[in-house]
């Protein structure tokens, strides 16, 4: 495996450095009621590459247009990136050929030369046939749209209904913990991508569980509500699953120990919620495996199976996630 690109490890503001790349494509009504055409929509997904944060912006098809109006969307809220990694799709192509022939029109105004100067982006496109260099991004697109279309199947919604839902997942893919937020064994907070982009961590709005409800007593909204909530219940187990993944052992051993910070399973958690504890003692058996500990959260203190608990890394340790590795084209726009 290589090393990490410099884009991966310098520290910038979120989404100065990030990767983009398309998923789908889902279904949407043209209108309210019953009988419509179905009609094609995608989602643009954007990782930032320092924090892992991720933005959604749904889009109506993978022409060039659409996409620069995405790009300009998620520059408004998000603000200019200096580099944005992709493959080599069409759109991101033709929104490149697009940019560098208005920034070369407006050199010849000096004020405006001025203005852009800090303000020129640079596209990098990944060799062809290679979707493991972008193994950052793709990670994002596996996680949102092998979900949905589990949790959304064959149901249609109107454009407006599919895009808050995309922007609820993006709430939660934002909220997951990355590692712990400080050394301090009476802390059991954990740093998430969502403290890079407003200073602390996101909560979401109570609501109903609507789990059990039927479809069919529902209104649209609630229905929205179900089926986000539905999403995070099959995502949240496989994330700490991921957390857990382990290769081949000759013999008893895991990074669970005293003062760890680790994510306690729960399935009866609301969406944006995880139950984080500090590790206070481990308790070997005769052969001085640790196969149960006592973790202390906000709620008490337990004694439970480290089955049931997933470590957060820590700075030593490596992401779960695939690096991106470096491209071998540049073009600049």
């Amino acid at each position: 495996m290589g090393s990490l690109p410099a884009a991966r490890v310098s520290e910038n503001r979120p989404f100065y450095n990030c990767g983009v790349d398309y998923c789908g494509p889902f279904y949407i009504k043209e209108k309210r009621h019953r009988n419509r055409n179905r009609i094609k929509i995608y989602v643009a997904i954007f990782v930032c590459f320092a924090t892992k944060a991720v933005h959604l912006e749904v889009v109506g098809d993978m022409t060039t247009e659409a996409f620069i109006a995405a790009l300009k969307r998620f520059t408004s809220r998000r603000g200019l990136c200096r580099n944005i990694y992709s493959d080599n799709g069409t759109n991101f192509v033709g929104a490149n050929n697009e940019m560098r022939e208005v920034y070369q029109n407006l050199q010849s105004d000096g004020k405006v030369q001025h203005f852009l100067a800090d303000k020129e982006i640079s596209w990098h496109f990944m060799p062809a046939l290679s979707p493991n260099f972008g193994g950052l991004w793709e990670a994002a697109v596996k996680t949102f749209k092998h979900h949905v279309k589990r949790v959304v199947g064959e149901e249609l919604f109107t454009f407006e209904q599919f895009n808050t839902f995309a922007i609820e997942v993006e709430a939660i893919l934002n909220y997951r913990p990355l590692t712990a937020l400080s050394s301090d064994p009476n802390d059991p907070s954990a740093l998430t991508p969502a403290h890079f982009l407003i200073g602390t961590s996101l909560t979401s709005m109570p609501e109903t569980d609507f789990s059990d409800t039927p479809t069919q007593r529902l209104s649209r909204w609630q229905h929205i509500q179900k089926v986000k909530q539905d999403f995070w219940h099959r995502w949240h187990k496989e994330y700490i699953q991921q957390l857990n993944v382990r290769t081949k052992w000759t013999r008893g051993s895991h990074e669970i120990k005293e003062g760890s910070l680790v994510v306690l399973k729960d399935d009866h958690l609301p969406p944006s919620q995880w139950h984080l504890g500090r590790v206070e003692r481990v308790h070997p058996g005769s052969d001085n495996v640790v196969r149960a500990v006592t973790v202390r959260t906000n709620r008490g203190t337990y004694r439970r199976n480290v089955k049931q608990l997933a470590p957060l890394p820590t700075g030593e340790e490596e992401s779960p996630e695939q690096p991106a590795a470096e491209n071998s084209s540049t073009v600049k726009s």
